[in-house]
């Protein structure tokens, strides 16, 4: 039997030219990828990251960056509903919190049939809940079940997902807050087809509506009381987060190297006689852009290795995108007009690229909490 390595070393080129060539296609078009989601269940990717005790891949976070980076060089809203993917199903082996049949029937569903789960978190009025505050999405308590009413934006994947994971409040006095389980296809949900955004435009992140949606008591998957409140995260789920995030846009920025390459070496200005190529000012912008990404590589592999610490994982996500946008940048502005044409695969790279500072926790948390901690790491030598 063929080692998962070899079986990745084989597969992944190939599914990352495949979405390459519709890449531009989806990109222009905003609508959710199906053909590019086919094409994952069928090589058993959707469900990569589920534990093999709930019928999955049981893949480590060094075997899902290889595949998130494939598939971010090809496509990357693709890729970042994958990701969402893989962060949810890693939780639902046999030691997860949930109850037993839930967990067995979302596990199920997703290694017998592909179906897609995402966490909806964002709301119109609160924003993010990494920032703090109680969210106005209410689960009111029925002798039945649950009655759900709110409203989600930024929704990842919306319109193809199987399972919400809504982050809501109960009506307790001291509510309840967290997650809700609900099934896409629940009565009382709609899908507002709103998400027109500059970059990574196929994730289709639209704003979901629930309007007195309905679900059975045990669908309380993870929960805890506001007066002791529990992290959304744990340590090794902020690693994991932060390595995918990382490794999207580090793919971003190398398959825009790609590109760059391809046009220092084949453009021949008239005045010049030769390639770009042959230029010091060219090689040297283009060793600069080559030690960013290799500092990422470096990074993005010692934290997929356990070889840094997950304190320090938000550190990693923020330097690595941040030397992805940089890198894109410096080909953009080097090669000028040709690169901002709606034809060249650059333009588009640039706009999916500087979607990843978006993400949570964004530079000003990271930066505010390294320095505390610096602080006093110093204050109490």
């Amino acid at each position: 039997m063929m080692a998962l390595s070899e079986y990745l070393h084989e597969l992944l080129p190939v599914i990352s030219q495949t979405l390459a060539s519709s890449a531009a296609e989806v990109d222009r078009r905003g609508e959710f990828p199906t053909a590019n989601f086919a094409l994952l269940r069928q090589h058993g990717l959707l469900s990569f990251a589920l534990p093999a005790s709930a019928g999955g891949g049981g893949a480590d976070l060094a075997a899902c960056r290889a595949a998130i980076a494939a598939v971010a060089q090809g496509e990357p809203s693709t890729a970042l509903i994958l990701i969402m993917q893989y962060l949810n199903a890693r939780r639902l082996g046999d030691d997860a919190s949930w109850p037993a049949d839930v967990r067995r029937q979302v596990a199920q569903s997703i290694a017998q049939h592909g179906a897609l789960i995402n966490a909806l978190r964002v709301e119109p009025e609160l924003g993010t809940p990494a920032r703090g505050g109680l969210p106005a999405t209410t689960a009111r308590r029925a002798a039945d079940g649950w009655r759900i009413s709110g409203e989600k934006i930024y929704s990842t994947g919306s319109v193809g997902l199987s399972w919400f994971l809504v982050w809501g409040r109960s009506d307790d006095a001291d509510p309840l807050v967290g997650a809700w389980l609900v099934p896409a296809s629940a009565p009382g949900i709609r899908i507002e087809e709103e998400w027109d955004h500059l970059g990574m435009r196929a994730t289709c992140s639209h704003r979901v509506v629930l309007e007195e949606v309905w679900v059975p008591l045990e669908n309380a998957v993870n929960v805890s009381r506001w007066s002791t409140p529990c992290p959304a995260l744990n340590d090794e789920e902020n690693l994991w987060m932060a390595v995918l995030l990382g490794t999207l846009y580090d793919a971003v920025a190398r398959a825009a190297q790609r590109e760059f390459i391809r046009f220092l070496q084949q453009r021949v200005p008239a005045n010049l006689g030769q390639p770009l190529a042959s230029l010091p000012r060219f090689q040297e912008l283009t060793g600069r852009i080559e030690t960013l990404l290799f500092t990422s590589r470096t990074l993005l592999d010692s934290a997929a290795a356990g070889q840094i610490a997950a304190a320090d994982a938000a550190k990693v996500k923020q330097v690595t995108i941040d030397n992805a946008i940089r890198s894109v940048q410096l080909m953009v502005e080097h090669i000028g007009n040709h690169a901002l044409t709606r034809a060249n695969p650059l333009e588009r790279h640039l706009r999916n690229v500087l979607c990843g500072r978006i993400h949570t926790p964004q530079d000003d948390v990271i930066f505010t909490a390294a320095g505390k901690a610096a602080l006093l790491s110093d204050r109490s030598e």
